[in-house]
């Protein structure tokens, strides 16, 4: 996961409570925990650079064990605060009476920002500096229809009906009075800014609102009209003052976010803003600033946000794995890993804090959690290391009720393992670990103070992303392996695999399929976004980067180099048939020996339109016919530079 990431999410973390800080009330919901005796909210800016001035001296130690107390800074408690799975597409009908494809969702009714969306006529895409609107319906007809410069750095997008919301990150000019000065001061400042467009009108969008928060972009969510989108930002200081976070609305509706903090002192801060606004009107935004560490993990279901972050370590005591026969943990060992998960409500553009609790270990991502039936359910993997054995890794699963107390645990799973990939569907987890050959899992949660397992399959490789393809089947896709030479494990190609999991006791193995050599990668298995499947058209749609190996002869033994290939393979599937390859979409032709990671003609997304497949890259949109993918309907040649951060590099 990046940087950029993980800063994204404590942003949200810490965005997310001070919004909900301030709304006293979403359904009557109650909470166990009391949010005073946890946040604080800073009087004035004084109050703050006191309190990061005392906490930044607090020596921790070498596990982020606080030595001391945080000490008092007479900051006051704020009083009065509140205590399903998605398929890849949703398949919905074109105003021109087709059918289209939409992003890939972890939850169904909670969209995700991306690079691109579309409407089933047009498709709206971020390109360089340019927002494209494309008009992709008919097919031989697309074109360009308009091109909007952008500020900044545009980075992902939001449609809803006949409104978009961009996103860019840009170093925007402030004026500031210092203490010490009666004239206002320039200074630079890190800004998100959500541009507002009506584009009812394709050929001449109109910019509605400009809202310019603190802090980098780090992660959003929309759940019906309403956008919640999370900065972060490490806290600015002009000569020794603290620059408090600023929300500014083009409507002239600027907004001041209050600062709150933990009452957990760390050894440095961010400010984590998270702000939420309609995109239907102009109310006022709403926007608070949580003063926090580095949060890791967001997770929304359509009535709570979840944010996950590392909690600093502690020493616990021996504890004693009767299966393996081993004390995992000593006093004088590295202390495990654990995960602080917070619950926020949300509703109708308002969030309110309700709960907090903590589980052993860390989380892979986002699909970690799920929320059924009023429970949180959590996968982690715990890693240490132990005097005399040396590092040791399992998985646990835990059931957290509402108020966010463990009522379900089942721990100690594929010892010397670690995830690599979860997904929760209904009252089952499917999980797989991978050391040196891949454990699928089937876990049962309709008890949710007793989960347990009900069977697995090993077999060769491992899945980074599991995907349903109905109640019955799972699509993983991941990498192979093999056994070296040597004794150890080797990563082979990309693979593709369908498992049978109706008898849960005994999931087996349907189909798979395995692409290049070792070197071969694919952005599906690093962002569920780039992932196509939609059951009722039998379409399952894959961005590859594919290197093979070439010969010099065919005589045992023989040299060989490696070629390296971009573009989309393309496949029908169903349990009966397994997979059947229905052709590839490359942008570039043939093979090359060097592969350009981000290259303007490397496939990241595709979607369809009616029986159109439209593959996209940062150089261009390729449309091709879903009966016959040799035959190419048109192309559209995106406005962006196709500067992707590339760099050559070796296919191997």
């Amino acid at each position: 996961m990046t940087d950029r990431w993980m800063v994204a999410l404590v942003v949200a973390g810490a965005i997310i409570i001070s919004a909900i800080i301030g709304f006293s009330v979403l359904q009557g919901e109650g909470s166990s925990l009391s949010p005073e005796d946890e946040i604080g909210k800073f009087a004035d800016t004084g109050q703050l650079k006191s309190y990061l001035s005392e906490n930044q001296k607090i020596s921790h130690s070498g596990y982020g064990v606080p030595d001391v107390a945080r000490p008092d800074t007479g900051l006051k408690s704020e009083a009065g605060m509140p205590g399903g799975y998605s398929d890849s597409t949703v398949t919905v009908p074109a105003a021109q009476g087709g059918e289209y494809s939409t992003t890939n969702i972890q939850v169904a009714g909670v969209d995700e920002a991306d690079f691109m969306k579309n409407d089933g006529k047009y498709i709206y895409i971020i390109s360089g500096q340019t927002l494209a609107i494309v008009d992709a319906f008919p097919a031989e007809k697309a074109s360009i229809v308009s091109r909007i410069p952008l500020q900044g750095n545009p980075v992902e997008l939001f449609l809803k009906d006949n409104r978009l919301v961009v996103f860019a990150n840009m170093l925007d000019q402030e004026y500031i009075t210092p203490p010490s000065s009666v004239a206002p001061v320039p200074v630079s400042r890190q800004m998100t800014h959500a541009y507002v467009y009506d584009v009812r009108d394709r050929e001449d969008p109109e910019l509605l609102r400009d809202i310019a928060i603190s802090g980098s972009y780090a992660n959003s969510r929309m759940i019906g009209e309403h956008v919640y989108v999370m900065t972060t930002e490490s806290v600015p200081w002009h000569r020794d003052e603290p620059l408090v976070p600023v929300v500014k609305d083009s409507t002239g509706k600027d907004t001041s976010p209050d600062i709150y903090y933990f009452k957990v002192p760390w050894d440095n801060f961010v400010y984590n803003t998270i702000t939420a606004f309609s995109v239907t009107d102009e109310r006022p935004v709403e926007s608070q600033t949580y003063l926090s560490g580095y949060s890791t993990t967001l997770y929304a279901s359509a009535d709570n946000l979840y944010i996950a972050y590392t909690r600093p370590a502690m020493y616990p005591g021996p504890v004693w794995d009767s299966q393996s026969s081993m004390e995992i943990y000593a006093s004088s060992d590295q202390p495990r890993d654990g995960t602080v998960i917070h619950r926020f409500a949300i509703g109708n553009g308002h969030v309110a804090y309700r709960s907090t609790g903590d589980v052993p270990g860390h989380l892979q991502n986002q699909f970690s959690m799920d929320e059924s039936g009023g429970y949180l359910r959590v996968a982690t993997t715990v890693q240490g290391w132990q005097s005399g054995s040396g590092s040791y890794s399992y998985s646990n699963v835990y059931v957290l009720h509402s108020d966010m107390e463990t009522v379900g645990e089942l721990e100690f799973i594929a010892p010397d393992e670690q995830i690599y990939s979860t997904r929760f569907i209904g009252d089952r987890l499917y999980m797989v670990t991978f050391k040196r050959i891949d454990p699928f899992f089937v876990i049962d949660l309709s008890d949710p103070e007793n989960p347990g397992i009900l069977g697995k399959l090993k077999i060769p490789g491992y899945s980074d992303y599991l995907h349903p393809y109905d109640s019955d089947y799972i699509i993983g896709v991941g990498k192979e392996t093999a056994e070296n030479q040597w004794g150890g494990v080797s990563v082979e190609g990309l693979k593709i695999a369908l498992f049978d999991v109706r008898d849960v006791n005994n999931p087996t193995l349907v189909d798979r399929v395995e692409i290049g050599d070792s070197g071969t990668d694919s952005e599906a298995l690093h962002d569920h976004r780039a992932f196509l499947f939609d059951k009722k058209k039998n379409l399952l749609v894959i961005p590859v980067r594919e290197v093979v190996k070439v010969y010099a002869s065919a005589a045992p033994g023989a040299p060989y180099s490696h070629k390296a290939w971009q573009g989309a393979y393309v496949f029908g599937i169903t349990p009966d048939t397994g997979f059947v390859e229905r052709g590839t979409v490359t942008h570039s032709e043939g093979y090359d020996p060097y592969s350009w990671y981000g290259s303007s003609d490397a496939v990241r997304r595709s979607l369809y339109i009616d029986d159109v497949l439209y593959t996209i890259s940062s150089g261009s949109i390729i449309l091709s016919d879903l009966s016959d993918l040799d035959n190419r309907l048109g192309e559209v040649v995106l406005p962006g530079d196709g500067y992707q951060d590339v760099y050559p590099v070796m296919a191997e």
